[in-house]
């Protein structure tokens, strides 16, 4: 087995165990009191929705991203949520559910693997794309997907700039619980990711929040040339 397939085996299985308390438990995540929700509010502004915009959830979770996202696009709008886990989205469909919400489609699958539709509105990617080993290949396959002059939004972890090896590892051990600390640090998924869009995105806007501890990068689909154009009505 490659160090792919372990990584996602261990991801699968971790957020297994977690699905059922993750609601609860996610509110503590990186640390008590770190202002998860308001910078999965900031993100979800920083693509730009519309009503009746498509939007795509990578990573989705057990859907916390998706109430923010509905009160933009409204019924007439639409989420694809994609996990890597199948309790994860059966909370998800639970929440689903209680909201009454018929605009909201799951897909179990890898982010690196997922087939993106044409022509969508807006793609999100919440405290996980950093943990996909292919982070940079999602990213372009999302952004060929996108309609022009719409948004791909990453807010994620990282480590912050000149910060001691002992602080980094006590500011951002909870990565340990999800994927090989070291290996995570070493791979330094958060540089792909940014390069990633400053490749394959136009209007690259990257912000550091919580003291360099996460970040939050947006990026736009410029024009598609003819090329792409038919290239992309290949795409289903």
């Amino acid at each position: 087995m490659s160090q792919i397939d372990r990584s996602r085996e261990h991801l699968i299985d971790t957020y297994r165990k977690k699905a059922k308390h993750y609601d609860i438990t996610s509110r503590f995540y990186p640390a008590p009191g770190y202002p998860q929700r308001a910078q999965r509010r900031r993100a979800v502004q920083a693509l730009g929705l519309r009503a009746g915009d498509r939007v795509i959830d990578i990573a989705c979770g057990t859907g916390l991203n998706f109430p923010l996202i509905e009160e933009v696009i409204g019924p007439a709008g639409g989420i694809i949520g994609v996990d890597l886990t199948d309790a994860m989205l059966a909370r998800a469909r639970e929440r689903i559910q209680t909201n009454g919400w018929s605009n909201v489609s799951l897909v179990l699958a890898d982010a690196a693997d997922f087939d993106f539709p044409s022509e969508v509105d807006a793609i999100l990617s919440t405290y996980a794309l950093s943990q996909v080993p292919e982070c940079a290949q999602v990213i372009a396959h999302g952004a060929a997907a996108l309609s022009a002059g719409r948004r791909w939004v990453v807010l994620d972890l990282k480590v912050p700039h000149d910060t001691p090896r002992w602080l980094t590892q006590i500011g951002i051990a909870t990565v340990g619980r999800f994927a090989a600390f070291e290996e995570w640090i070493a791979r330094r998924p958060w540089e792909a990711i940014r390069a990633a869009m400053e490749e394959d995105l136009a209007d690259l806007s990257w912000t550091e929040l919580f003291f360099g501890t996460a970040f939050l990068a947006a990026g736009s689909r410029g024009p598609r040339t003819a090329g792409q154009e038919l290239q992309g009505n290949g795409h289903e």
